[in-house]
């Protein structure tokens, strides 16, 4: 299974970004999507997280700001960033939980993405 993360780059102060994660491979079904992120010298944190059935879960950090949806269809998950901050720089990480590929559930992580917020 491979998780193949886009959308990263830098905006500005207000601004906007869409993250977007695509899973591949040999699996019959993933319960939890998800994104986390870790800016320098600090630990990885969940941003938010979406389960099959469309249930979400944010850090209080982004709630009302950020959006967390998911293409079951495309097996999918986008992450629509608006009123960013420049707290809100990090390297963002898509992850898939929970993922069942017919020998069993496991995780998975996708490649980073750097989001960048400055003037």
């Amino acid at each position: 299974v491979q998780l193949q993360a886009s959308g990263g780059g830098l905006a500005q102060p207000g601004g906007s970004l869409r993250l977007s994660c695509a899973a591949s491979g040999s699996f019959f079904s993933i319960n939890t999507m998800g994104w986390y992120r870790q800016a320098p010298g600090e630990q990885r944190d969940l941003v938010a997280s979406v389960t099959d059935n469309g249930r979400t879960n944010y850090a209080d950090s982004v709630k009302g700001r950020f959006t967390i949806s998911r293409d079951n269809t495309k097996n999918t998950v986008y992450l629509q960033m608006n009123s960013l901050k420049p707290e809100d720089t990090a390297v963002y990480y898509c992850k898939a939980d929970r993922v069942w590929t017919g020998m069993g559930f496991r995780d998975y992580w996708g490649q980073g993405t750097q989001v960048t917020v400055s003037s």
